[in-house]
Order: structure tokens, then sequence, then C-alpha cells
């Protein structure tokens, strides 16, 4: 190799090195700051009225700053959009890598990956103006804007990252093993879930994960239609309150450096741990999905 050669791959690796380092110092600083005005909440309530809560009132005499209802209201609407967006995505993601044709599936999966690029605000506006008045007749409920409308918001938002990432997951399973099943009779359904999806397991997995991750971390969507009652829910038609809607809805409100101000920014750091810890698990299953295949 010549020289130059050395010296320009050399100068390459620096930059990306340095562009690494800087990722992770904004995350380092970003937690920093999270918990320097997040953690004072501690010295006006305790940890276990915080997390254990049932009211929130920050404003009024005596002060309730107890979170456990948008904890319960954000971990549920998480769980009803993966029930939605998890089977559909991946079965999605199973047609377009063993089923489609390939002209179709040029055509299918850009459109499908279009749909992450649609604005939250259009989605939320969509459950607002038309799902809402749609489960209020149907289900015959007090209010369309409710648990079981963000959970399909959202499930509409995940899809598309799940059908992706499941589907590149199943792209890298080996053909040699369709071709051992296949030879030992199996037919191409059967070859699909008993061979290739349990091969590509760990990627699939991986795709859940970061569908929700962005399930719990979506804003606008639960602020427009999650219905905004600070309440633990009881059937999927009760209106929820999420912790990223608490936070879009109070911190223009909220007096600087304030009681209330500290409060918001604590359930910004429990938001960010949860969608830290989505993203540690998604990485940890990538890693046994690489370790695997290698």
């Amino acid at each position: 190799m010549r020289p130059g050669y050395a010296l320009k791959e050399h100068i390459i690796r620096w930059i990306l090195a340095v562009i690494a380092g800087c990722s992770l110092l904004f995350l380092t600083l970003i937690m920093l700051f999270l918990f320097m005005e997040g953690l004072p909440v501690f010295s006006f309530t305790s940890v276990r009225d915080f997390f254990l809560g049932t009211l929130w009132y920050p404003t009024s005499e005596p002060r309730d700053f107890g979170i456990l209802p948008m904890i319960v209201g954000s971990l549920a609407v998480t769980l009803v959009a993966s029930a939605i967006a998890i089977p559909l995505g991946i079965m999605t993601a199973a047609w377009l890598a063993e089923i489609a044709p390939s002209i179709l599936r040029r055509i299918v999966k850009p459109m499908i990956e279009l749909l992450a690029a649609l604005p939250s605000v259009v989605i939320g506006f969509f459950g607002l103006v038309i799902v809402a008045p749609f489960l209020q007749d149907w289900f015959d409920v007090d209010i369309g804007l409710n648990l079981f409308n963000a959970g399909l918001m959202l499930a509409f938002m995940s899809v598309p990252t799940i059908c992706s990432v499941a589907e590149d997951a199943m792209h890298a399973v080996p053909h040699s093993l369709r071709e051992a099943s296949l030879a030992l009779g199996a037919t191409r359904w059967e070859t699909t879930f008993k061979v290739v999806l349990p091969a590509a397991s760990s990627g699939i997995g991986t795709a859940c994960m970061l569908g929700m991750s962005r399930s719990i971390g979506e804003t606008m969507v639960v602020l427009m239609v999650a219905g905004g009652a600070g309440i633990i829910p009881h059937s999927l038609f009760d209106p929820v309150r999420p912790m990223p809607a608490t936070i879009a809805a109070e911190l223009a409100e909220a007096p600087f450096r304030g009681d209330h101000y500290h409060a918001l920014f604590a359930i910004g750091l429990v938001l960010f741990l949860f969608t830290l810890t989505f993203n540690i698990i998604a990485q940890h299953i990538s890693e046994k999905n690489r370790q695997a295949l290698d």
C-alpha cells in the first residue's frame, strides 16, 4: 500500500472515531442534564410517592407528584401497539422475504418504509378526526380518544420499523437452510415458519424491541388521541395520559427551575431510561444474532 493511501485511511479512521465519540458525548450530556434537572424532585417528594402515587396535581395545595398512572398509561399504550404491530410487521416481512415476487417486493417494500416518513402529527390528526368518531360510534363508548385509539395509531407508526428490520434478518438466513428444508420434503410455508423464522429470531426480536421503543417514546400521537386523563386505565376504551404527553402539555407552563419543572424533567428521565432499556435489549439481541450467523 502506498504511503498516501495509508495516510488517508488513517485520517478517515480518526474522523469516524471522532464522530462516534461525539455521539457518545452528546448522549452523556443529555443524561447528565436530565439527572441534574430531574433528581431535585426528590427534595420535595419521596421516591415512593413519586413512582407509586396516583395523583398528579403539581400546582395545587398540597401538591401531588404521582406518576404511576402515566407509567401505566405509557406501558399500556406500548403493549396495545405492540400486540397489533408485531404480528402485522413480522407477517408482512415474511411475505416480502419469502413469498412475494421480486418485482412486487421492489414496489411494496418502499411503500411500507415510506410510512415511517409520515409526520406523527398527521397520524395523530387522522386518529383524532377519523378513528375517534368511528370508535365512539362502533363500540358505543363515551369518548373515542382513548387507550385503544392511541395504541392503534402507534402500531401504524411501528409497523415500518418492525417490518424492515425483520425482513433484513430473514434475508440474512443462509439459503442452504431453506434448500435443506425443501429437500427434506417441507413445504414453502413449513420452511418459512419452522426454519426461517426461528433462524432469524434474534433479528426479529431486535425489530420488536425497536418498535416498542418507538411506541413508548412517541409524543404527538398520544398527546392528540390518548384522551389526556391521568388515571389508571381499566379497559381498552379508557382515556390515558402517557409520560410524553404530560411533558409536552405542561412544560411550557412550568416555572423555570420550579418544583413542577423538576417533576417534568424527572418524568423525562424515567422515559429516557425506559427507551434506553429497550435499545440495550435490542442491541443485545442483535449481537446474539451476529454471533449465531458467524
